[in-house]
């Protein structure tokens, strides 16, 4: 299986995968969503009662909603992770305890009337594991209102807990091929109406294929054309294959770590099937 880049940002990526087969492409987006560890906030602990600022004003520690809907926000907010830095708290030398290998702790302060965001968390350890994304809402609080906690983000998979899926979008397509047969064609332009991705458009007076690859194989020219002159096809062993992440990695980390954990799990299979013959 090989694969061929055609569109990279940090949080998004596009490729062409050529000699694959359908298996092997659905086990990578498998991998991508469920097999490449993240970080995430599993532990959240709230400070009950009443506080005090430094004007003497004194808060409720309350807000609008629960603290396990709370919890559950604060989990869902993407946390910058370096997988060389971080392993598993349960694999840790710690024996599951927390520490800097496999923890990293946040504070969240913060006192109503005010809107609650993902930038108002505050890593106590290195900055860069700041949320990049500083605007996703949390709470509203009212007047009087106040919120202190304490949250431990570790490290997790897909398979665990969705918090833990870095990868949003995750699909692919069979390799599309779209030809218009230029002694059949009209060129009334009612394939260029119905496509919805504008795969076809007009020029030098023409239809003429501009964008192949934005193909979705619905065939809705071929239909409407009614001179015959369209042809779709798709190829078994090539296809489209497209991502996006939430920011806590980057598109090429989460790809090489999808393609490291298939690997590792072809390796076991492999030694069981051959223990087994054994």
């Amino acid at each position: 299986m090989q694969i061929k880049m055609l569109e990279e940002m940090e949080n998004r990526a596009k490729f062409l995968i050529t000699e694959g087969s359908p298996e092997k492409v659905n086990a990578l987006r498998r991998a991508l969503m469920m097999d490449v560890p993240k970080l995430a906030i599993d532990d959240v602990e709230f400070h009950l009662g009443s506080s005090v600022d430094a004007e003497g004003n004194e808060y409720e520690s309350i807000s609008p909603v629960f603290d396990e809907i709370v919890a559950h926000r604060l989990g869902l907010v993407p946390i910058p992770t370096d997988l060389d830095l971080f392993g598993f708290r349960d694999q840790c030398s710690c024996g599951g305890e927390g520490c800097p290998n496999c923890t990293i702790y946040f504070s969240l302060e913060k006192r109503g009337p005010c809107e609650v965001y993902s930038g108002d968390l505050n890593c106590l350890g290195d900055s860069k594991f700041q949320p990049k994304d500083q605007l996703i809402p949390i709470v509203r609080l009212g007047e009087r209102q106040g919120i202190l906690a304490y949250a431990i983000a570790e490290l997790g998979t897909g398979r665990k807990h969705a918090k833990w899926q870095p990868t949003h979008g995750v699909g692919y397509k069979y390799y599309p091929t779209v030809t218009i047969d230029r002694s059949k064609c009209d060129n009334g332009g009612t394939c260029i109406e119905i496509c919805p991705k504008g795969v076809m458009k007009f020029k030098d007076q023409k239809v003429q294929v501009v964008d192949n690859d934005a193909c979705v194989l619905c065939e809705d020219c071929v239909k409407v054309c009614r001179a015959d002159a369209i042809k779709v096809k798709w190829s078994e062993d090539k296809f489209i294959f497209e991502f996006e992440t939430d920011g806590s990695l980057s598109a090429r980390v989460a790809l090489i770590a999808a393609l490291e954990s298939l690997e590792r799990s072809f390796d076991e299979f492999r030694e069981n099937i051959a223990s087994l013959e054994g």
